[in-house]
């Protein structure tokens, strides 16, 4: 080639090399929506809701709202919503949506940034729009948590409202109705001005309280005077399941009693269990300030021992009146249900809160002292041998409820999940016992609790703490390096779970080949036959693979969730062949043969364990009452 072409070719070819590609710059985010304002809303929202539809679960939706004048407007639908430490509002379930003044119908438009917005451009001349809209239930699991049913129905007023933008939702005021199928019970924390037919009137009340006050609806219903102001409102799906032994009644009365005389004050004039013993509407266990939202397995109350694994669900919700609805970490406030949450402080809010529940559970006579104990065991256990200990902190895994939202993961003991519940309540167990150690048994943690949380009795407002708060209080009940202890549990990484509060007391966590009664409760409850401390796997229905411990036996064998077992040691499976199968080879040197399938795959996986069934308990080595045992007792 010449030189003369060669420069021809490449002044042809340069201004291609030389080009840049293509690099837009970014469209600019700008809020149209008023930051909110600690001041009044100009007028009284009026709400009604109509839930008379039990075939499809279709909410009609009426809301008033009055409006200062002409301009722009901005309807908000609750995202963050309180006890679910992430942006849950059901957004998707909101359909129809339909504003108007007068007869005369208004344009909205979603926010472009932020979907739970609606902007509305007011008429001059107009006090006040109306909007309609339908709220969707759930017909099927995997459309979400089914809240309607033919039996009976979960109202929370966050799903059916919207609220003006601009305001702390405490300076909204509203008044809420609600029309439910005839001959239905309904029970929330709000109390009716008026009732007719199906349709119930409640008091004027600010639009946090409506939000904190969901309702339970429905055919079979009994309420039931636990003391102290508390009520226990009981819905089912047949009325042989509110046939509630004495006995068991006088346990619920018990844990009334119990929390009052731990904690030293109510932050509540009334407070009201909403308790739904079904299997047809979705579970729920979440807390308000004044009520609960909860459900349990049919046959809670009338089959009490086989309803083990359910006693503690009340007992924790009920202490959130105190944990977490009155007291509050101060980055989880919020003025509003827009403004992201912040969790750090999850390991107090829930963690203690687990932590009380259990006590709780154990003073009442929920439980005895030996179940709570073998509770214990099993929830030590799971975090003693979790591997994902040893590269993620407990305080990351406050983060859990928005990173995760509790969808599914593969690989749980390593990936960790929301740890700050069970973790933290090993935390307060060993605080408890330094406590007790260190004052010769005369203080522990139900002088922290005093102190924190039993404080301006009859006041439901909400008490913000921060982290040095917690270790200001501590330190008024035993003098210690707090910080330093605590900052260790939070911020380090560990092969080994907390259990000072255990050994403290005279307990070492031990290894059986047998079950406790708590653990078996937990497998009926998880439908899986756990095999975790010996294989390193659970399995669940149609013999499908529920979870695998990695650096497991079975994880080394290269199992995953997922996967069908079709047989074992050339048996077909079922649970007790399987467990036949560890007992014939422990002591020996062969493995345990499966046969898997995954899809189309078939193919054969050899376990190698010999030693036997494992199942956590804990053995007390020490002599004489210790800081857990004292810790248990009822006051």
């Amino acid at each position: 080639m010449s030189s003369l072409f060669r420069a021809l070719a490449l002044s042809l070819t340069l201004p291609f090399l030389m080009a840049a590609n293509s690099a837009p710059q970014p469209v600019p985010i700008a809020s149209t929506i008023p930051v909110a304002q600690d001041v009044a809303y100009p007028g009284t929202i009026r709400l009604s809701v109509e839930a008379t539809d039990l075939d499809r679960g279709i909410v009609k939706v009426r809301e008033t709202i009055p409006v200062a004048g002409p301009g722009s407007l901005v309807l908000l639908l609750p995202q963050w919503l309180p006890g679910n430490h992430a942006p849950r509002g059901a957004i998707e379930k909101l359909a129809g949506l339909e504003i108007s003044a007068g007869s005369k119908p208004i344009a909205w438009r979603r926010d472009p940034v932020d979907p739970y917005a609606f902007h509305v451009d007011v008429p001059v001349g107009v006090g006040e729009i109306e909007a309609r809209f339908v709220h969707l239930s759930a017909t099927a699991a995997d459309q979400g948590r089914i809240t309607v049913t033919r039996e009976m129905m979960n109202i929370q007023w966050e799903a059916v409202s919207l609220y003006p933008a601009g305001y702390f939702t405490r300076r909204i005021p509203i008044i809420a109705s609600l029309t439910i199928p005839a001959g239905w019970r309904a029970a929330t924390a709000l109390r009716p001005t008026a009732s007719a037919g199906g349709r119930i009137d409640y008091g004027q009340v600010n639009y946090e309280v409506l939000q904190d006050s969901p309702v339970f609806a429905g055919k079979y219903f009994r309420a039931d005077d636990l003391g102290h102001g508390v009520t226990l409102n009981s819905f089912a799906d047949s009325a042989k399941e509110l046939a509630i032994p004495p006995a068991v009644l006088a346990k619920h009365r018990n844990l009334a009693d119990q929390a009052v005389k731990l904690f030293g004050a109510r932050h509540f004039d009334h407070y009201d269990f909403l308790h739904a013993v079904t299997d047809r509407m979705g579970g729920i266990g979440l807390e308000h300030h004044r009520s609960s939202e909860n459900q349990n397995e049919p046959g809670y109350f009338i089959d009490w021992q086989a309803s083990l694994a359910d006693h503690n669900l009340l007992p924790h919700e009920f202490t959130h009146s105190w944990n977490g609805k009155f007291r509050r970490g101060a980055d989880l406030w919020t003025p509003d249900f827009k403004t992201p949450m912040r969790d750090s402080l999850l390991w107090v809010y829930e963690g203690q809160t687990q932590f009380w529940g259990y006590v709780l559970e154990a003073r009442s006579g929920l439980s005895t002292k030996q179940e709570v104990l073998d509770k214990l065991a099993v929830i030590a256990a799971g975090l003693d041998t979790l591997p994902g200990r040893q590269w993620r902190p407990l305080i990351d895994t406050t983060n859990d409820p928005i990173i995760s939202a509790r969808r599914p993961k593969g690989w749980a003991s390593f990936q960790r999940s929301e740890d700050y519940y069970n973790e933290g309540l090993l935390i307060w167990t060993e605080a408890d016992a330094i406590i007790r150690e260190g004052t010769g048994g005369k203080r522990g943690m139900d002088d922290f609790a005093r102190a924190f949380f039993g404080i301006n009795d009859g006041d439901y407002g909400e008490v913000t703490y921060t982290f040095d708060d917690i270790v200001a209080t501590l330190n008024r009940v035993y003098p210690y390096d707090w910080s330093t202890h605590l900052r260790q549990r939070l911020d380090g990484t560990s092969t080994n779970a907390p259990l000072a509060g255990f050994t403290r007391s005279g307990y070492r966590l031990a290894y059986t080949d047998t079950p406790t009664a708590a653990a078996k409760a937990f497998f009926k409850a998880r439908e899986a036959a756990d095999f975790t401390y010996s294989l390193g796997l659970s399995v669940g229905k149609e013999a499908k693979v529920a979870s695998v411990l990695w650096g497991s036996p079975a994880f080394v064998a290269g199992l995953t969730v997922g996967q069908t077992i079709v047989s074992v040691d050339g048996h077909t499976y079922s649970d007790d062949v399987l467990k036949d199968a560890i007992v014939a080879a422990k002591g020996g040197n062969q493995p345990i043969r499966l046969i898997t399938k995954r899809g189309e795959e078939v193919r054969p996986v050899e376990i190698r364990w010999n030693g036997g069934h494992r199942y956590p308990r804990f053995e007390k080595v020490g002599k004489g009452e210790g800081p857990l045992d004292r810790l248990l007792k009822p006051r």
